[in-house]
């Protein structure tokens, strides 16, 4: 079996801790030099002009480092270069480091920051940020919440030490909790686990149940009734599967969808650009594992509050001041 060689270093830093692009030659062509290659290659999405002020500026490098408007296409060879991020609001909440050493981070990530760069949100993430804030320039994701989501997330400092962590989560060996607030309904009979199998096609913004084997399992629990007449509710939920958007999936299958939630019941047109008044009421409590490196036992546990009801008048997330 073949061992997959590492990707070269790249020669150039982070920017606001977001990566460099790395783009791999093609091992044939007709370019004759990289720029024509770059330009064919990003199309649309980067046009000519662009890729030469890139050139003209020493922003496109190579191993040996900046290149020059007319240097040679060599089949294979590597050049690297920062995109222009994409036009984001800042996500005016903070995240909260619940543990460090020297080789974890865990955070306490709030509604409305994605957790790793992935389409419109690049720097306004959680990844970014801590890159550049705490300088880890090394640091990456164990695992990810959505984007809407609030809570516990775990990111590994030692870049040797990736796999190790990744693969607990990969073989679901960590033991996960969460909290919602919904709709109480008192003819829903709790505790219960909901099996069902799960599908989200590319393309459209929300999965969906489907006959066949069940491939998503969620435990649901009652933990705090309302007290008043048409209140809601706080549930725990525990996943044993790891599918997009399964907690809010089984939730909306037992009748109680998660208050905020913008796909289900129905998926509701998108927020304003930096409106954060309406976060989905569910929060990342606890994460508990064996470490696979030292053996110990961990736990973590957020900090943060969903309120029940949430206050209308603040229009911020837990734990935010107004």
């Amino acid at each position: 079996m073949r061992r997959r060689t590492s990707p070269p270093t790249a020669p150039l830093p982070q920017r606001r801790g977001v990566d460099p692009v790395r783009v791999r030659l093609p091992g044939t062509g007709a370019w004759a030099t990289v720029r024509d290659h770059l330009v064919d290659r990003l199309g649309a999405a980067v046009p000519p002009e662009r890729v030469d002020a890139m050139f003209a500026a020493g922003e496109v490098h190579g191993a040996d480092g900046p290149l020059a408007p007319d240097a040679a296409y060599r089949p294979g060879g590597h050049v690297w270069f920062h995109r222009e991020p994409p036009q984001e609001v800042p996500v005016p909440f903070a995240i909260e480091v619940l543990h460090r050493d020297d080789r974890l981070l865990v955070v306490d990530k709030p509604h409305f920051l994605a957790t790793m760069p992935r389409g419109g949100h690049v720097v306004q993430t959680a990844l970014s940020r801590l890159r550049h804030d705490l300088a880890l320039p090394g640091l990456s994701p164990a695992h990810r919440l959505d984007r809407l989501t609030a809570g516990v997330v775990m990111f590994v400092i030692r870049p040797e030490l990736r796999g190790a962590y990744q693969t607990i989560f990969r073989d679901r060996l960590v033991r996960k909790e969460y909290e919602a607030v919904a709709r109480y309904d008192p003819a829903l009979a709790l505790p219960r686990t909901v099996e069902s199998r799960i599908v989200k096609e590319r393309g459209e913004m929300a999965a969906r149940e489907v006959p066949g084997e069940p491939n998503a399992r969620s435990h649901v629990e009652l933990l705090e009734v309302p007290d008043h007449l048409g209140g809601p509710a706080r549930y725990r939920l525990r996943p044993e599967t790891g599918r997009t958007h399964q907690l809010r999936v089984h939730m909306n299958a037992l009748g109680v969808p998660i208050l905020g939630d913008p796909l289900y019941p129905h998926v509701l047109p998108p927020a304003a650009p930096g409106d954060f008044s309406r976060p989905l009421r569910l929060l990342a409590r606890v994460l508990e594992f064996d470490d696979p490196v030292t053996g110990e036992r961990r736990r973590f546990e957020s900090r943060r509050t969903l309120f029940t009801p949430w206050p209308p008048h603040t229009g911020t997330p837990d734990g935010a001041p107004d």
